[in-house]
Formats: C-alpha cells, sequence, structure tokens
C-alpha cells in the first residue's frame, strides 16, 4: 500500500522565497516602465488634498459627512467656551441654506502671522492645514480640536465662506470659496464687540446637487453640545421655510446642571431605582475636570438593559 503523503512545514517558507536567478545567457530584457516617471508623481499643495480626497478628512461625502462640517465648526467655539471665553453661541440655518455660527468669545487672531509675511493669522489657520492654536497647549489648556484640519477643511468642501471677527476694537471680514481667498482680509468700522462668526455654504460638487443641512440634525448636535458644558448657551435659529418636521425654529439651550440634565432626558418617564448620582470634580492647580451622570432602572431602555455615553473635550468617543 502506497505510503500516504506527509504535509510539507516547509510549503509555505517555499512560496515566500524568491524563484532562482535565470542563467545569465536566459536573462530578459528590461521591461518597460509603462510611462511612470517622476511627471507622474503629484503634489498637491494647500488645500487641494481635501477636496481630492474629502474622505480623508471628514470620512466621506454622504449626510454624515456634510453635518460633520458643523461640528467642526461649533466645536472650535465650544473650545473657546470651555476655555473660559465664551458664554453663548448661536447657530443659525438660513433660507438660502448658509449656515452661520457664532460665539463671543477671544476672535481668531487678525495679525500678521511672523511666518507667512503678507498673510493674517486668519487666513492661515482658514487656508493651511495643521495650523491653529491648539499645539502647545498654551493658548487651550483642553480641546476638542489637536491636529489643526478642522475649520481649513470647512473652508476647503466649502463653496462660499465668510469668516467676521470682532476683536482688537474692530470688525474684520474676509471671504473664500472654495477655500481660495476672495481678496484680504478687510479692517472695517471700530467695534466694542468680540467673537467670530463663521457662514458657509457646503459645496455642491463634492456632496452632490441635492445635498442640503437637515435642520433636525443640526438642532440635536447643537442641543447635545450645550449638555455637555454647563457654562455656555447656544441659540438655535432656523428660517421656517427650511423645515418639513416638528424642529423648532428658535430655541435656547441652557442646561446648568449639565451631564445630569443630559441624562434626565434619555431616560424620560422610565422608573428608576434611584434619583440620579452625579458630579464633577476639578483639579486644584491643573487643567481638566471630569463629570458624570449615572442612575439605574429595572425596566431597561428599549431593546437594551442600560446604555452608556462617553465625551471628551465635548467630543464623543468610542
Amino acid at each position: 500500500m502506497a505510503k500516504a503523503a506527509q504535509p510539507r512545514d516547509d510549503l509555505f517558507d517555499d512560496a515566500l522565497a524568491p524563484a532562482p536567478a535565470a542563467p545569465l545567457s536566459q536573462a530578459h530584457e528590461p521591461r518597460p516602465t509603462s510611462g511612470y516617471s517622476a511627471k507622474d508623481i503629484e503634489v498637491l499643495e494647500g488645500l487641494e488634498p481635501v477636496r481630492k480626497r474629502p474622505g480623508m478628512y471628514i470620512g466621506g461625502t454622504d449626510e454624515r459627512a456634510l453635518h460633520h462640517l458643523f461640528a467642526e465648526v461649533l466645536d472650535n467655539s465650544m473650545d473657546e467656551a470651555i476655555a473660559g471665553h465664551a458664554k453663548l453661541i448661536e447657530v443659525s440655518l438660513e433660507a438660502d441654506g448658509v449656515l452661520s455660527v457664532r460665539d463671543d468669545a477671544r476672535g481668531i487672531p487678525v495679525d500678521p502671522h511672523p511666518k507667512f509675511p503678507g498673510k493674517s493669522a486668519l487666513e492661515v489657520i482658514m487656508t493651511m492645514l495643521h495650523s491653529g492654536g491648539k499645539f502647545s497647549g498654551k493658548a487651550y489648556e483642553t480641546s476638542g480640536g489637536l491636529h489643526g484640519v478642522g475649520v481649513s477643511v470647512v473652508n476647503a468642501l466649502s463653496e462660499q465662506l465668510e469668516v467676521i471677527v470682532w476683536r482688537d476694537g474692530f470688525e474684520w471680514r474676509q471671504t473664500f470659496a472654495r477655500g481660495v481667498p476672495q481678496g484680504p482680509l478687510q479692517k472695517l468700522g471700530p467695534s466694542r464687540k468680540h467673537g467670530t462668526e463663521v457662514r458657509f455654504l457646503p459645496d455642491q460638487t463634492i456632496f452632490g446637487e441635492n445635498a442640503a443641512f437637515r435642520p433636525a440634525r443640526l438642532y440635536r448636535m447643537a442641543r447635545t453640545k450645550a449638555y455637555l458644558f454647563r457654562g455656555v448657551a447656544i441659540r438655535w435659529r432656523c428660517a421656517p421655510e427650511r423645515i418639513s418636521d416638528q424642529t423648532p425654529a428658535e430655541a435656547t439651550f441652557h442646561f446648568p446642571n449639565g451631564l445630569a440634565d443630559f441624562l434626565a432626558e434619555r431616560v424620560g418617564e422610565a422608573r428608576t431605582v434611584t434619583e440620579t448620582f452625579s458630579g464633577r470634580v476639578e483639579r486644584e492647580g491643573e487643567a481638566g475636570a471630569v463629570e458624570w451622570a449615572i442612575t439605574w432602572s429595572p425596566a431597561g431602555f428599549g431593546e437594551a438593559d442600560g446604555f452608556m455615553s462617553s465625551y471628551c473635550n465635548a467630543v464623543p468617543t468610542p
């Protein structure tokens, strides 16, 4: 009877081993390079990479990615609020689809940038990736934005964007189209106000012809941010003609109990075993704080026995 073949332990090793070199007499002619040379190597500059591959920066071009533009702008205002420089954020969706976010914070710096002569700090922030005040920890002790690509990505993916800043005793303004400045930073009239307003319209060549913000989704996003930081009030306004459901045209979100208020709304009428256990601890002399809210229910929550939500610097974490 023939002996059964034994499995070869070196089979995979053989597959990885290089083939033996052919004798010189059998050497093949060099293969053509199919036109692949230095001229085929592209170098994308400025905000070109964002428009070329938006999925690398906002995860795609679908509805979720479209609304992520709002999150990036809102997070900047929230960072100012958490740092103690803003008390009010206003979110407005206008009849023409333009979305604006305005705060009463310090205002984006408008003085000339030392590394880029002829450009203001505002223009650098809006047109250059990896620029911002959140790398060193000097301007912000904590922040949601850490990589300096947020608002510049919004600018790159917007058909039009306008920034208005109230700072240093004046009102300043600069406009952009698909990330390109439409003129220099303008110094307008004197003003005693302080803060920043960003107004933008997403680019339909990126997100599709029918791309538009959904009021209900914006409303929920703004409301959630207000829950996450008790020191801020967020005013919501939407042009009535853009609303097709029960979303309010105007509202103000301010929750002095923070996460405890958030949990109370989430639990709703469900029976709980105890009152909400909540608290907040700040580290004396150091940046940062931790806040929590917990409750127990014997009824469960829908199909789940419970739920847990986590946030860091007002940004959801998985």
